[in-house]
């Protein structure tokens, strides 16, 4: 039988969200691909209030290479972070974040307040969708965020969405961040003012575990400010795997004075918060 090998992923910082049931499944599983050599990285961090979570627990042979607990809250973290990434985006290419199922809607939350701080006289709001994506379960959060899932079953947090759907054993004819780019030209074409959308696609790279690209993130930020310079933008923005996915739509109103031309805010602080080896 051939056997495939398959190169080594290489990652520069990745940053997990929250260090309880979720972040301390997603650490024990890079353990694993790191013993099996299927990746290696620079820095792995957990960023989680509480300094004596989960992940803070674990044994030392369930620990990565790297490991680091950040003691922060989530929104902080990301606002230094991130504004960090923007500033220097050719040393964080590589950088991933790996989210958790449960967490808020934080690269919108994050892109909110960049522009916030952008344009300090414009008013940045989170309009309800007029219309709901077409997918088989949907729900608006009452944030404003609108979760969306082509399954109406419990999915497993080890489903890597493969082609054959595990639930349905048939094939996986879905794929949400190409379901949201629909849904917003179908938005466009009823006549209402839509900007992207900007979907940030989790997808699996390694033992079951999901990852975003910061890259995508920081490139959202930048047509952002690019393109939302003048008039009114609604712009949609995403978090999404193949099956589920968290829609948000942002709005960016003119200007009292008609000046929507502020310098964008730079961000080049230390990352929030208390980095820890061990508790």
């Amino acid at each position: 039988m051939l056997r495939v090998v398959r190169e080594t992923q290489r990652f520069g910082t990745i940053i997990i969200v929250g260090g309880g049931c979720y972040g301390s499944y997603y650490v024990r599983q890079l353990r694993r691909a790191e013993l099996a050599g299927a990746a290696v990285w620079d820095a792995l961090i957990v960023v989680d209030r509480n300094a004596h979570c989960q992940v803070a627990t674990l044994a030392d042979e369930e620990r990565p290479t790297n490991l680091r607990i950040n003691v922060s809250d989530w929104r902080a973290y990301f606002d230094a972070y991130l504004g960090r990434a923007s500033e220097q985006r050719a040393e964080t290419s590589n950088d991933v974040i790996v989210p958790s199922p449960l967490m808020p809607h934080l690269m919108a939350d994050w892109l909110m307040s960049r522009a916030a701080a952008r344009w300090p006289d414009r008013n940045i709001t989170i309009e309800p969708l007029t219309a709901a994506p077409a997918t088989p379960w949907e729900r608006a959060g009452d944030d404003g965020t609108h979760y969306v899932s082509f399954a109406d079953w419990m999915c497993p947090i080890n489903c890597i969405e493969p082609a054959r759907c595990p639930h349905t054993k048939g094939p996986r004819s879905w794929s949400m961040p190409v379901a949201l780019a629909q849904y917003a030209d179908q938005e466009r074409a009823a006549g209402r003012q839509v900007d992207g959308p900007y979907v940030f696609h989790c997808t699996h790279r390694t033992h079951g575990v999901g990852m975003i690209d910061v890259r995508e993130v920081v490139a959202a930020d930048a047509a952002i400010s690019e393109y939302g310079g003048e008039g009114i933008h609604a712009f949609l923005v995403g978090t999404a795997s193949h099956c589920h996915g968290a829609l948000r739509k942002v709005t960016v109103n003119p200007a009292p004075n008609g000046n929507a031309t502020v310098p964008p805010r730079t961000s080049s602080g230390e990352i929030s918060g208390i980095e820890r080896q061990r508790p």
